[in-house]
């Protein structure tokens, strides 16, 4: 039985509009941002999220279901889901993590919400526009947070407890001397309606902030400026894959993938929506990809594009089986019923070592959280790396015998005992030399960047983190590829870069305001192409950065806003929560079908289709069709699905048409014929170049003597009209097949939505199953 959900936010693929005045690409801080304040301004606002919408109670709790979302994009192929929500890009020198949601990576980070060195933003990478305003930063930094609404950890208030990893972030605070404080998350620790309208949970204390919260405590893109960017008109439309973008006059043509929908089974041609402005925040990786897609589609950028990319210094770490016990394990599957003791949230608490003389030579140290749902493979595997990579920083028998011990309890009993609840994370971030480089290789996006682990940095904060460990009594264990046989390579979770601000093109990407150069060098910007992400950040800056992302989207909005003589409200009118709801069980296939069209033609279907056979005019649609409500879809007595997809028609348009309000009946009474059931087609057709036509066509299924049911089934009478409906002058008429290559292609792409599990899955597809054969087997068996 599915558990009531929040409202969700996003819309049915089906219902997009051809045109909007901006389209959002992505949804993590920059692009909710930028959707929210935007759609304030008054105009259409469309939001593109290639992942899915996963909202709170829906994220996974056992490693089983942890593994059903890991994707990795490995050199040369890519395996999972490619709608899975953790995203793994694996490269020869640094990997990274990224999250794949609606909430982009805000859905799966520790929520730290800190403001970079002030000496960050002094660096000659910036443009001068920003080094020289810091006011219009700081104005950024302030309405985030008016937002985001972070909060240090209230310890000992309203029953909040002494977390006891917090307690070992102060010995190791003290041993290195450098400040300890508890950092500002965005985490809720009350409940109730927010300032959005959404209702959220106090924190838990469960500790699996990093594989996406179940109580909605964690303030996410998708509990704040995604709820708001949709209370102010936005649309927001999931498993959309954005591919490249092209300039047309003063509109963008943006082109995508339908994620997990089988297009591509049948070599469809992508789909398209056009904007006037277009606002790239696909984040460090996915805006540089875009942009490197739509390069090779003729469109002028910098050289720069994809220079530059940093991994903020990340550096992880672990204090492995200390003297005390930390808590540092994620609840998983485990219910606050006092059976495992708190974690707290993912990181509560910083060592703040960036009070250097040398801004390079700071760094800070925060704690973390191993997530539940892989606690059942944590004690193998730390014991076996420890053995291999660890360094116990304390002697003598005694000492030996009781960490012994304590991995045998782990062994035994489990993460949640002995050796791994001894065990604290280290996540650290500091400053690298910025001097990675993206490209493409197969289509995809790679990083390079020789040699990155055997930077002077790394060393000197492995150094750091081997005191620290020392203080607690613990094996400090390395990330495990940090290794000379791995030839250090690194991992971050922080990827900046790649689509640099700076002053002039052969400086960087894009301006202070994030608008994109339109060409090699000087200062000549494409009109209404901007990337607001952290992309366009221009170094590593040393502390979590989504709190400078966000900075930065809010002042670039407020920027593109005076430009255009818009206004944007940052007040919080009241808002009337969205009840919980249970999304109801939906069907999905994917349809291609091929046949011939006549121009001019108005009479005859059969005669226009031997003419267009004749004239060498195909047309053929490769078309989703999608019911987010199985029961209504056959309950209904006009069986409403909706579609999505695109045709193929030369004598309409030299390239493929996008489609929109595309309309599907199945098995409704004719109107023309007794004893007759129709399936309707009814859609309007875009071209490239802005023309619109009305597409109409049914099947029919017609109680003839014979057993025709596969001609019956696969043949499509169409007519094309000029215009946005069937009142328009017709443009042609044609015959479409389903190929039986096709049609088993088809059977692959047929699968049920927001089902719960595989038996609920499996259900539902018989019931479709049995419904179709039903009125086929009632038409061509017993009428016959």
């Amino acid at each position: 039985m599915k558990k009531k959900a929040q409202a969700y936010l996003s819309s049915p693929i089906a219902d997009i509009k051809p045109f909007y005045d901006v389209v959002v690409i992505g949804s993590g801080y920059g692009g909710s941002i930028a959707a929210s304040r935007m759609a304030r301004a008054g105009l259409t606002v469309c939001l593109l999220e290639r992942g899915r919408e996963i909202q709170p109670g829906e994220y996974p709790y056992s490693q089983k279901e942890a593994a059903r979302e890991m994707q990795f994009n490995m050199p040369g192929k890519h395996i999972g889901s490619k709608t899975g929500l953790y995203e793994f890009h694996v490269n020869k020198d640094i990997n990274v993590f990224v999250g794949c949601g609606l909430g982009g990576t805000s859905l799966v980070n520790a929520n730290v919400c800190i403001e970079a060195d002030e000496r960050v933003f002094m660096d000659t990478s910036w443009p001068t526009e920003i080094r020289e305003d810091m006011a219009s930063v700081a104005r950024g930094v302030q309405r985030a947070r008016e937002m985001l609404r972070p909060e240090c950890y209230p310890e000992g208030k309203n029953g909040y407890p002494i977390l006891a990893k917090t307690e070992s972030m102060k010995l190791a605070a003290k041993a290195l001397k450098e400040r300890f404080s508890y950092v500002p998350i965005n985490v809720n620790f009350e409940g109730g309606i927010n300032h959005v309208g959404v209702q959220q949970h106090k924190c838990d204390l469960c500790g699996d902030c990093v594989t996406g919260c179940n109580y909605a405590a964690k303030n996410t893109t998708l509990m704040n400026y995604l709820p708001d960017a949709k209370n102010h008109g936005a649309e927001i439309y999931t498993k959309v894959a954005v591919q490249y973008l092209q300039k047309a006059g003063d509109q963008w043509t943006v082109h995508y993938q339908l994620q997990d929908a089988g297009r591509e089974k049948f070599s469809a041609p992508f789909l398209f929506v056009k904007a006037g402005m277009v606002i790239l925040a696909a984040g460090s990786l996915g805006s540089t990809e875009i942009l490197l897609k739509s390069r090779e589609k003729g469109l002028s950028l910098s050289p720069m594009l994809g220079k530059r990319f940093t991994g903020n210094g990340d550096v992880l770490g672990f204090a492995f089986n200390n003297d005390q016990p930390v808590n540092g394990i994620g609840w998983g599957k485990h219910k606050p019923n006092g059976s495992v003791k708190a974690v707290g949230p993912c990181i509560g608490s910083i060592i703040d070592a960036r009070d250097k003389e040398a801004l390079a030579d700071g760094f800070v140290i925060e704690e973390g959280v191993i997530p539940g749902a892989l606690s059942g493979v944590l004690p193998g595997m730390f014991v076996s790396v420890a053995r291999l990579l660890g360094r116990d920083t304390d002697k003598g028998l005694k000492d030996f015998i009781t960490e012994k011990f304590r991995k045998i309890r782990s062994l035994i009993q489990g993460a949640y005992q002995g050796a791994l609840n001894n065990t604290l994370t280290y996540l650290v971030m500091s400053h690298d030399d910025g001097n990675g480089s993206m490209r493409l290789e197969q289509d995809r996006i790679r990083v390079d960047w020789p040699s990155v682990g055997r930077q002077e940095v790394f060393k000197r904060v492995n150094i750091k983190l081997k005191e620290a460990t020392k203080a607690l009594g613990g094996t400090f264990v390395t990330n495990p590829s940090w290794n000379k046989a791995m030839n250090f390579d690194l991992v971050t979770v922080h990827p900046l870069g790649g689509c640099i601000m700076s002053d002039s093109a052969e400086n960087g990407v894009v301006n202070h305001v994030g608008q994109v150069w339109a060409s090699d060098k000087g200062k000549s910007l494409h009109k209404g192409l901007y990337v607001i992400d952290g992309a366009i950040i221009p170094r590593s800056v040393g502390v979590n950065p989504l709190l400078t992302i966000s900075a930065l989207a809010e002042r670039s909005c407020e920027l593109i806003a005076k430009e255009r003589g818009l206004h944007i409200s940052y007040d919080f009118p009241a808002v009337a929560p969205r009840p919980e709801v249970v999304k109801p069980i939906g069907i999905q296939f994917t349809e291609t079908m091929r046949g011939y069209f006549a121009a001019g033609a108005t009479g005859d279907y059969a005669e226009a289709a031997r003419i267009g056979k004749l004239n060498n005019s195909p047309f053929e649609f490769t078309l989703t069709i999608i019911s987010d409500n199985l029961e209504g879809l056959l309950e209904s007595e006009q069986h409403p699905a909706k579609m999505a997809g695109t045709v193929n028609a030369p004598a309409l348009s030299d390239s493929a048409l996008t489609i929109s309000r595309g309309r599907f009946n199945l098995f409704v009474p004719s109107k023309l014929q007794a004893n007759t059931l129709n399936m309707n087609y009814s859609m309007r057709l875009h071209t490239i170049d802005s023309r619109q036509y009305f597409f109409e066509g049914y099947k029919e299924i017609i109680d003839n003597k014979g057993f025709d049911v596969w001609s019956d089934t696969s043949t499509l009478y169409i007519t094309v009209y000029e215009g946005e409906d069937n009142s328009g002058q017709v443009v042609g008429k044609g015959v479409l097949n389903i190929l039986p290559e096709d049609f088993a292609k088809q059977i692959t792409t047929m699968k049920a939505l927001h089902a719960a599990n595989k038996l609920e899955a499996a259900k539902a597809l018989k019931n479709f199953g049995t419904f179709f054969g039903k009125n086929v087997f009632e038409k061509f068996v017993l009428e016959w």
